[in-house]
C-alpha cells in the first residue's frame, strides 16, 4: 500500500510541477496560441483566394468560348 500510495503521490508532484510551469511561463503559451489562429486566419484567407481564383478563371473561359 506504501508503494501505490508513493505512485499517487509521484504523479500528485508532477501534475503539480506542470501547473506550476504553466504558470510561470503563460506567456509563452499565449504565444503559441496566437500564432496558431494567426496561421488559421491565414489558411481561410488564401482558400478565398484561391476560390475567387477559379471563379474568375471560369468566367475568362467562358467569355473566351463566346467570341
Amino acid at each position: 500500500m506504501e508503494f501505490l500510495w508513493s505512485v499517487v503521490a509521484f504523479f500528485g508532484q508532477a501534475i503539480e510541477a506542470v501547473f506550476a510551469y504553466v504558470e510561470h511561463h503563460h506567456w509563452i503559451f499565449a504565444f503559441l496560441a496566437g500564432g496558431y489562429v494567426f496561421y488559421l486566419h491565414d489558411r481561410a484567407v488564401h482558400a478565398r483566394f484561391d476560390a475567387l481564383d477559379k471563379r474568375l478563371d471560369e468566367v475568362r473561359k467562358r467569355l473566351a468560348m463566346e467570341y
